[in-house]
């Protein structure tokens, strides 16, 4: 398959750009790449065409898509009200199956081809929903929720019944024989784990060495109420309020590993970014999901000055945008606001520094492809080069959006964006 256009193309530090050139995609990956003019007739693409890699999201939740837009709750209140009773549903596996393929569909419509995301607590629905995910063709981490607290009855398993399920859904993942998907180990958050559940994560996290997902410090009262919940974690009770307070409590359940995917990550201390960074976890920032749930905003920028890896999630449902490049374009409004109006006068977009102030468009198209698939270790996959996984969307903007002239013309991409230039998406080497 021949795709000729507007490539975008890796950068140094960081960042894309883009050139006119070609790809040829043959079994899965990106046989050939140049620059300039096609040698042949493409199959996919043309001069008006910009080529990208797949967006990957690090972040999101599939049985919560029907449940996008449910407004006015905190957090807390939002999950009780809305998402509990959403994923009760996927006691039933032809459910679970049936609502993953239409995700499925979402997603690729989005152009998003790598995902880090969550099933729910019930074995069968999220075994039927990785078979999905493996027959379509999509990158995959995903896995079984843990609960065994603080939730409906109708989600609370447990400890040792979650703890041999989550084996065996891994075990189940790994029969697929499938190297696009991979399954992890998702107790909840804190809230929804007890001491026993929590541990034994991290034990089989350690024995099995696979991915582990979960939630920290989205919200002031989640993370007063984790720290009120699980005092075992402190070495006396005069330590559950001091500043490595959450953290310190998956970090002695062992569960924070270099394939530890953190999402949220907005109230961190000094103390706790520094076990973060030194176990090599990532954390997954959600702009979208932190507005729509008015959580606050993660200061994106002293994560990484600190040497936190830090990936880009869509968070959906508590985000309310599938689509990768409308995140990465809030990803850039959290920093603006953080960084209020002096930062512009002082220079404050980034200018070529790594732990500049704000993002640039550049650095957040790199977010959503190439940095997501570094930061969840898909090391062939985010970028067009020869020897890459052939994920690939085929965009067409429209005329009026005038991107060609523009003195930037991925800004005006990111933020002229819509989902419907996207006219192809191709999976594995597959136009789907």
């Amino acid at each position: 398959m021949l795709v000729s256009g507007w490539l975008m193309l890796p950068a140094s530090s960081g960042r894309v750009r883009l050139s006119r050139g070609w790809l040829m995609i043959k079994g899965g990956v990106i046989e050939a790449l140049g620059e300039g003019d096609a040698p042949g007739s493409a199959d996919l693409g043309g001069e008006d065409a910009v080529i990208t890699p797949g967006f990957v999201d690090a972040h999101l939740h599939l049985p919560q898509f029907d449940s996008i837009g449910q407004d006015g709750l905190p957090l807390l209140q939002w999950l009780s009200t809305v998402i509990f009773p959403a994923e009760i549903r996927w006691s039933d596996p032809a459910y679970a199956a049936s609502m993953t393929r239409r995700v499925i569909e979402r997603l690729i419509r989005a152009g998003t081809t790598s995902i880090a995301a969550y099933a729910t607590v019930h074995h069968e629905g999220s075994v039927a929903a990785a078979e999905e995910l493996s027959r379509s063709g999509l990158r995959a981490i995903v896995g079984q929720v843990l609960m065994d607290q603080q939730a409906p009855s109708e989600l609370c398993r447990p400890a040792k019944k979650l703890i041999a399920e989550a084996a065996a859904f891994v075990d189940r993942v790994e029969a697929l024989k499938n190297p696009r998907l991979m399954a992890s180990i998702n107790p909840r958050f804190a809230i929804s784990c007890s001491r026993e559940l929590l541990i034994g994560a991290g034990e089989l996290v350690h024995a099995r060495g696979v991915y582990m997902q979960t939630h920290l410090g989205e919200t002031v009262d989640e993370c007063e109420l984790a720290v009120k919940l699980h005092p075992w974690a402190f070495d006396d009770a005069a330590r559950a309020g001091d500043e490595g307070g959450y953290t310190r409590i998956y970090e002695s359940a062992r569960l924070l590993t270099e394939k530890s995917l953190l999402a949220h990550g907005i109230y961190l201390s000094a103390q706790e970014r520094s076990i973060v960074r030194q176990r090599g976890c990532v954390v997954a920032h959600c702009p979208t999901a932190n507005t729509f749930l008015q959580s606050g905003i993660m200061p994106r920028r002293e994560y990484v000055r600190s040497g936190i890896i830090t990936a880009l999630g869509s968070d959906v449902a508590g985000g309310p945008d599938v689509s990768m490049p409308r995140v990465a374009r809030a990803m850039i409004d959290g920093a603006k606001t953080l960084a209020g109006p002096a930062a512009l006068r002082r220079g404050g977009i980034d200018g070529g520094e790594d732990d500049a102030r704000i993002p640039t468009p550049a650095r957040a198209w790199w977010q959503i492809t190439r940095g997501n698939a570094e930061a969840l270790g898909l090391m062939d996959a985010g970028q067009l080069k020869v020897g890459a996984a052939a994920d690939v969307l085929v965009v067409k903007p429209d005329e009026a959006s005038n991107w060609h002239a523009a003195p930037d013309p991925l800004g005006t991409l990111l933020y002229a964006w819509d989902d419907r230039w996207l006219k192809a998406t191709v999976v594995d080497g597959r136009a789907v």
